[in-house]
C-alpha cells in the first residue's frame, strides 16, 4: 500500500517520499477514511508525523494508536511550503519553519507515550513481554 500512497493527490509522492518526512495538510484531513491503511501506508512510506489544519476524528485516533505524529496547528498548516525543511519542537509545542514559528498544543501524554512507542499494539506489547522485576 505505501508505493501506492497519496498517488490520487500526487503520483508522485510514493517515490519521493524519504523516512522521516512529514506530510502537511489542510482541513479535516483523513476525512472518509476510517480504515487505518490511510495511516499505515503512510507509516510504512517513512512518514513520521502529520501537520495538518485539523484532523477527522477517527483518522486522528488511528495517527496516534499506529505511531503517526498528527499535529493540529492551521496556522503552521498554511504557511509551510512545500519541500520546506521543518523543526518541531515537541517539548515546548513549536513548529518552525521559513515562516516563522507556530505554536500547537501537543498530544496527551498518553496519547504521545503511544506515538513514541511505535504505535497503541507495540506500546501494549512492550509492556505485557516485559518481565516484572
Amino acid at each position: 500500500m505505501a508505493r501506492h500512497a497519496l498517488e490520487d493527490l500526487d503520483p508522485a509522492f510514493a517515490a519521493n517520499v524519504q523516512p522521516g518526512d512529514i506530510v502537511v495538510a489542510g482541513h479535516n484531513w483523513g476525512c472518509g477514511s476510517s480504515r487505518e491503511q490511510a495511516v499505515t501506508a503512510l507509516r510504512a512510506a517513512g512518514v513520521r508525523a502529520i501537520v495538518a489544519a485539523s484532523f477527522a476524528r477517527i483518522y486522528f485516533r488511528n495517527a496516534v494508536n499506529n505511531g503517526l505524529l498528527p499535529i493540529v496547528c492551521p496556522d503552521a498548516a498554511a504557511a509551510i511550503e512545500a519541500g520546506e525543511t521543518l523543526s518541531i519542537d515537541l517539548d515546548r509545542g513549536i513548529i518552525r519553519c521559513a515562516a516563522g514559528a507556530f505554536p500547537f498544543s501537543p498530544l496527551s501524554p498518553t496519547a504521545q507515550s503511544i506515538v513514541d512507542a511505535g504505535g497503541l499494539l507495540e506500546m501494549l506489547r512492550e509492556r505485557l513481554c516485559t518481565p516484572s522485576v
